[in-house]
């Protein structure tokens, strides 16, 4: 047998929170001395602790787990409730980091306020290109709606491609309406240049028309902290008295698998205000 201290170092736990599982009846020790009252464990009632405190971990309250371990809950159930948790504590994380990179790009925007950039932003024409595309509505512009959407369309895009045998010859071109069924919801352009005919299906290809002015700069990163570069060219736009006709494009110039090494050129159209 182990004593009380023993029994906690074995299992990875206080003194303290074993003797409060013995006061609740969660788990008694296997023997007390009736004249010291010292406790005394086992090695087999480890298992017992295991399941109580990845039944804990899970969010169950100790009447639940209680419940649960006296009917004896098997290793492969347990385990199966277990991965569901993991996942779960994985979605919840993968959602905390996004909003930290949203809270670091509306820094670094807060950050450059007063910095008029001099020779960030291009006026220039662009060419008419053809694309294939796939569409999808997002509830909004917010980076938490449109990342959802945007990955798995361009994902999408390029497996009918594969399919269809044709190859794209350019680079990525995500644009953005509004939606038709307004709400604030936009519609979701993910296009990639190819050489082929036009056409309707599955996907479409089309020529984006060509734009006579648009307002450009270089975004070098992820498009999740594009924030900063985005307000710059907004702010560059309204000082030199120029005024927005539409959502940027989006031009991917550069993609490698490492989304912080990519680099996005941002293409506003704009016409004299």
């Amino acid at each position: 047998m182990f004593t009380i201290g023993d029994f906690a170092r074995h299992g990875r736990v206080s003194v303290r929170m074993l003797r409060h599982y013995d006061a609740t009846g969660l788990l008694h020790p296997a023997h007390v001395d009736p004249t010291s009252g010292y406790r005394y464990y086992t090695a087999a009632q480890l298992a017992r602790l295991n399941r109580i405190i990845a039944l804990k971990d899970l969010g169950f309250t100790l009447q639940q787990v209680r419940d649960i371990v006296d009917e004896k809950v098997g290793a492969e159930e347990l385990r199966g409730m277990l991965r569901l948790r993991r996942a779960e504590l994985e979605t919840a994380m993968a959602a905390a980091e996004a909003r930290l990179v949203q809270v670091e790009a509306r820094l670094r925007a807060i950050e450059s306020e007063g910095h008029m950039p001099t020779n960030d932003v291009v006026i220039k024409s662009v060419s008419t290109i053809r694309v294939a595309e796939l569409t999808a509505t997002a509830e909004s512009f917010e980076p938490q709606d449109i990342g959802p959407v945007i990955g798995p369309l361009y994902d999408e895009l390029f497996r009918l491609l594969g399919t269809a045998g044709i190859a794209p010859t350019g680079p990525g071109v995500a644009s953005y309406e509004d939606a038709p069924e307004g709400g604030g919801r936009i519609t979701v352009h993910a296009a990639v240049q190819v050489s082929a005919p036009l056409q309707e299906g599955t996907f479409r290809i089309l020529d984006l028309p060509s734009l006579d002015q648009a307002a450009t700069i270089v975004h070098r990163g992820s498009m999740a902290a594009v924030l900063p570069t985005a307000q710059t060219l907004a702010r560059w736009i309204d000082a030199n008295g120029y005024q927005t006709t539409g959502h940027p494009r989006e031009v991917n110039l550069e993609c490698p698998e490492n989304r912080d090494d990519w680099v996005t050129e941002l293409q506003a159209p704009v016409t004299r205000a």
